[in-house]
């Protein structure tokens, strides 16, 4: 299994921003406690606090798959509908 890197940017409605904070921070913990996280860091832009990045390293693409289908990645996305204007998710590998 190759490790992968995963770059997720997520862009909140300016109107919804605390909501979409307040529901990214709740995937933090659980999150880091699943089989296979290595790292999985939140990030807010400081110039645009609409702007949201997590910076997942994982020990495979299955684990990550595994995750992105668990209950709490639902509620998130459930809690979140209409309050997330872009998103965008980028698997990586890393060279160097």
């Amino acid at each position: 299994m190759s490790e992968l890197t995963i770059v997720a940017n997520i862009h909140a409605s300016p109107d919804r921003i605390d909501l979409v904070r307040s529901e990214l921070e709740k995937l933090v913990s659980i999150t880091r406690a699943e089989e296979g996280c290595i790292q999985y860091d939140l990030h807010q832009d400081n110039e645009n606090p609409a702007h949201f990045l997590f910076y997942e390293s994982w020990e495979s693409r299955e684990l990550w798959q595994v995750h992105m289908n668990a209950p709490h990645l639902a509620d998130y996305m459930e809690a979140t509908e209409g309050a997330v204007a872009e998103f965008t998710l980028n698997e990586m590998s890393r060279i160097g």
